[in-house]
Order: structure tokens, then sequence, then C-alpha cells
């Protein structure tokens, strides 16, 4: 198979992550936005290692270690997702924004 074919998969998925990192305010539509763009990094060091035949498999561990780290970021990703659920009843992202705590001594434009 010639390497165009999954590079230009790769290109898709990351730009469709992108969009959806860039268009939605949902928290989870983002995190999900976010493995795609990994997942697109993920098949491009496959697809060049792939190409590249040395037998260090150099493409195929730094995989291992970006689905690690995707791994990783959705747990705690989801973590503070639920967190700002439970304590708001909302998973918007230009809310969440909003939520900054006042240090002690300052007063927030709602209190005044």
């Amino acid at each position: 198979m010639p390497i165009i074919v999954p590079l230009l998969l790769a290109v898709a998925l990351f730009c469709i992550g992108v969009y959806g990192v860039l268009a939605r305010r949902n928290a989870i539509t983002m995190l999900m936005s976010f493995e795609l763009m990994l997942n697109a990094v993920t098949l491009n060091l496959v697809a060049f290692d792939a190409w590249r035949v040395d037998g260090l498999a150099t493409g195929q561990t730094l995989a291992v270690f970006v689905i690690t780290l995707a791994a990783a970021e959705i747990g705690l990703g989801l973590a503070i997702i639920l967190l700002l659920f439970r304590g708001h009843g909302h998973v918007d992202a230009d809310a969440a924004r909003d939520l900054v705590e006042a240090a002690p001594g300052e007063h927030t434009e709602v209190e005044q």
C-alpha cells in the first residue's frame, strides 16, 4: 500500500479533530476531538515506521507512548468534567472559563 493513503486518512482525522476543538463548546466533544488528533498522530507514526523498514520499530514504540498519553489525558479530562458537572450542572467550556475563584479580599463583578 502506498504511504499516501494512511497519511491522507491521518490528515482528515486531524482536521476533524481541530474543527471539533474550535467549533464545539461541549467539553466532552472537545475531549473526543483531542483523541481524534492523537489518533491521527499515532497513525502517522505507524505509517512512517512501516514505510521506513529498519527493524527498530521506533514509530510503533512512540505510538505506544502516544496511546498511554491519550489514556492519561482522557482519565484526567473526564475527572475534571465530572467535577464541573457535579458542581455547576453543565459541561460548557465557555462557562467553565468564568468559574475562577477570586483570591481572599478580591471582589468579582457578580459580588459587587
